[in-house]
């Protein structure tokens, strides 16, 4: 299962859009997740630590996380709060954070992926981008309403293709601008708009590398919490392999034989791997043992 799925909660739409119904669960049973802004609070066995509404502060606003339907749970609603202020830092900039995630059980993982996308939206979205009114949260926290002109907003996931494009039984990777040295990993890209999954994979692995792929196929998808990516992964073909890189945005790109990346999956390889909880050390698994 990949990082970040396989959440235990119920998003329960049907309580979503019953204001009254939201609010007769608002009530001593119900749990809050502790956060530190969007770091996650654990408890003493390094599961996500939990706390009553009464924690909250006084004009806090509440996220509707859904219900917790394991046994542990259940059945109890679930909140988090919005932090003041969303997480404007690059994504590797928290080696607290990324050493936390390795430990944590799967399905609080994916809890806590879930919530930290939406509180940071929240966060981020305070005025209309219509008109520049404040919003107001609305349907247990996923839309925003402003309060000037009454536009509704809505909670957004940005679709990032992360393609393998293999080339006589080599596999391209690279590595980012601003990486440390020697870790490569799948190229990857937004999908910008008017495009199909298989035009972004075309169009990406061309700007990056010079080279054109082909036969674009899906394997697997991860939601990604930083800020709020749907990373979709597929696997194409090249027919050529001669590189023209993009400067502006790779510092490396190569070629590797499938020892070598079998090789640098274990630990012991040409390059460092992305870790386990990234897709695109699933992608390589998969492509590995296909």
């Amino acid at each position: 299962m990949l990082a970040f799925t396989g959440s235990r909660l119920d998003r329960a739409d049907h309580i979503r859009a019953d204001p009254d119904r939201l609010a007769g669960m608002m009530n001593w049973k119900a749990r809050l997740l502790a956060l530190d802004g969007l770091m996650p609070g654990t408890d003493d066995a390094g599961c996500l630590a939990w706390g009553t509404l009464a924690d909250a502060p006084e004009d806090a606003e509440f996220v509707f996380l859904g219900l917790d339907v394991s046994e542990e749970g259940q059945g109890k609603p679930c909140f988090a709060v919005v932090p003041p202020a969303g997480d404007a830092a690059p994504r590797m900039a928290n080696p607290q954070l990324w050493s936390l995630m390795a430990t944590m059980r799967p399905d609080d993982l994916a809890l806590y992926g879930g919530a930290r996308s939406i509180v940071d939206w929240h966060a981020r979205h305070r005025f209309c981008a219509q008109c520049g009114g404040g919003t107001k949260i609305a349907k247990g926290g996923w839309q925003r309403e402003c309060t000037s002109c009454g536009a509704s907003h809505f909670p957004r996931t940005d679709p990032v293709t992360i393609m393998l494009v293999e080339h006589d039984g080599r596999l391209m990777l690279g590595r980012g601008k601003g990486w440390p040295e020697g870790r490569f990993s799948a190229l990857a890209g937004f999908v910008e708009p008017g495009e199909s999954i298989e035009e972004a994979v075309m169009r990406e692995v061309l700007e990056e590398s010079g080279v054109r792929a082909r036969d674009v196929t899906y394997i697997a998808s991860q939601p990604w919490p930083f800020p709020s990516q749907l990373m979709i992964g597929c696997h194409s073909h090249a027919d050529d392999d001669a590189l023209t890189i993009d400067e502006t945005e790779m510092a490396e790109i190569n070629w590797y034989v499938r020892d070598e990346v079998e090789a640098a999956l274990s630990g012991d390889g040409p390059f460092v791997a992305p870790p386990p909880h990234a897709i695109a050390h699933h992608l390589m698994k998969w492509w590995i043992e296909k």
